[in-house]
């Protein structure tokens, strides 16, 4: 009997999305690829400035720069300004990755993913103009909450598996995901956002980058890697938000990165054993034996029997009942974003890096 239970919990559930359905969504896909790929080749163009805009408050910080709420005056909309310094960006290396950042902002079409609405640069910064998410980060309100249900960490999950399974239909890499990372909308829905670390890959990459306690075994060791480091971070994602923790976290970096490699952790009792059982074909040190990275891809997720409440069509169009709806009281609400000090933004007589930034 014990067994019986133990092949139950082990085998995949047979109930969800079938092949022909994966297929049709495939095709969906390709077309999406295609989309990605015409305006990866194109110069985009858009026509607007910094004086188009009235910035309201800050509504985050980062190495680069700062990301401000902000107001177009023409149409009355808020947005999501973000201003990144020309000197820490050629200071720090990271010119090429703004471009790509950018690039990619530019082409990606899909629900769970933010987008580039506006970009131009002036004399300091270069600005992404991005829609604003009013909801604010899911790292603020598991912080808040300590942890979620699983009811909801399935739900932001599903939607993260169905990003995921575009990005990489469009040949890119995220290489970020983290709760800090993913937005919360009005309503209650997702989207990920900052792409910085996003790239276009056809085949392996070997750069060191993302954030210590979601990094795959694979990129610490060095061994170049693809899209199936994303595929363990979704892992990381499911516990940190079903727990409050991470599954490896220490106070040193190193450590963090040999309990990664030892690829050890513990499950808390009242994960169901179902979620039990979905993590231990995520956190895979073996990538020939990660689910995501399988014959079957997406599709091993969609049919486990953890997401079986899922209904993955509606939930595509935002169809399907979400857990928590955050309370917006209007279209420029920011009572979900911390405070933060307001920012001196710098100016300058002459261009700076003119050269470095001619192409953006």
């Amino acid at each position: 009997m014990a067994d019986d239970a133990k092949r139950y919990i082990s085998s995949p559930y047979l109930g969800g999305y079938s092949n022909a359905k994966q297929e049709q969504y495939s095709k969906y896909l390709k077309k999406l690829h295609q989309d990605f790929i015409e305006s990866w080749n194109e110069k985009p163009q858009t026509h607007t400035k910094l004086e188009d805009f009235e910035s309201q408050k800050v509504l985050g910080t980062g190495a680069f720069g700062i990301v401000y709420l902000t107001k177009h005056l023409g149409t009355g909309k808020f947005y999501a300004m973000k201003m990144l310094e020309k000197e820490k960006i050629v200071k720090l290396k990271q010119i090429e990755h703004s471009y790509y950042e950018k690039k990619i902002l530019c082409g990606l079409n899909f629900p769970f993913c933010v987008y580039m609405k506006y970009f131009f640069k002036d004399n300091v910064y270069l600005y992404y103009i991005l829609p604003y998410v009013a909801g604010g980060e899911m790292f603020s309100h598991l912080r808040k909450l300590g942890k979620f249900e699983e009811t909801s960490s399935r739900f932001y999950g599903a939607q993260v598996i169905l990003a995921l399974e575009y990005l990489h239909a469009c040949e890119l890499v995220y290489r970020d995901l983290k709760p800090e990372n993913i937005l919360i909308e009005r309503t209650g829905y997702i989207k990920i956002t900052d792409f910085g670390f996003c790239k276009l890959i056809r085949g392996r990459t070997w750069t060191l980058c993302g954030t210590p306690e979601y990094l795959a075994p694979e990129i610490i060791l060095s061994k170049g890697y693809g899209m199936s480091v994303d595929w363990w971070s979704l892992g990381v994602l499911l516990f940190e938000m079903s727990a409050g923790h991470p599954p490896f976290y220490a106070s040193d970096p190193m450590r963090i990165y040999e309990k990664i490699v030892a690829g050890k952790y513990r499950c808390p009792n009242h994960f169901s054993p179902e979620l039990k059982d979905l993590i231990s074909r995520i956190l895979q040190i073996d990538i020939t034996r990660r689910l995501g990275n399988l014959k079957s891809g997406a599709l091993d997720f969609k049919n486990h029997k953890w997401f079986r409440e899922i209904e993955w069509d509606n939930l595509l169009n935002c169809r399907f009942p979400a857990p928590f709806i955050p309370k917006i009281r209007s279209p420029g609400d920011s009572s979900y974003f911390e405070n933060y000090d307001e920012e001196k933004i710098k100016e300058s007589p002459v261009c700076l890096y003119e050269e470095e930034f001619a192409d953006f």
